[in-house]
């Protein structure tokens, strides 16, 4: 649609669209098999999950989802991942204070189901159960990097 003086119109409803999504880096690896095959007792598994996101244009950005996982049993690792998974995302007619919750929490959460069927088709095909990461709450995850980068208010007591 057009404005009155005949150019494209500049306002509209917000959008989010996904313009490509990709692996970036992944690795895998399964350092002590066949021995760590066999089966025995529950490995503990840690994870960690980052989200970083950079401008391409005025309306484009890329958001990479990092996942590191790691599987030790008995102190010996059964398996580890890292995986770097991509998407571009263009966002248009969105406010200025909206565009940084929306970039590093809703752009992640459509990531995420695709970056969690690699890792558990990575890890099915290393020889081991499928691990299904559970889901992620991205809304806490950007509180809790926005409240780590906010300067510390000082407490004032009131007598």
């Amino acid at each position: 649609m057009a404005d009155p003086n005949g150019g494209p119109r500049q306002d509209g409803p917000p959008r989010l669209n996904v313009l490509a999504q990709y692996i970036k880096d992944f690795s895998f690896e399964n350092p002590n098999a066949p021995q760590s095959l066999s089966p025995g007792q529950q490995p503990a598994i840690n994870i960690q999950i980052n989200v970083n996101a950079k401008p391409l244009s005025e309306t484009d950005v890329e958001v990479e989802l990092k996942l590191d996982g790691k599987a030790d049993s008995g102190g010996a690792v059964m398996f580890a991942f890292e995986l770097c998974f991509a998407g571009v995302f263009r966002i248009e007619h969105v406010a200025p204070e909206n565009v940084q919750p929306l970039v590093m929490i809703e752009c992640p959460r459509l990531l995420f189901p695709f970056a969690r069927e690699i890792v558990a088709a990575a890890v099915r095909n290393g020889g081991f159960p499928p691990l299904l990461i559970d889901p992620v709450d991205f809304a806490g995850l950007y509180r809790q990097r926005v409240a780590q980068f906010q300067p510390q208010q000082p407490h004032t007591l009131v007598s």
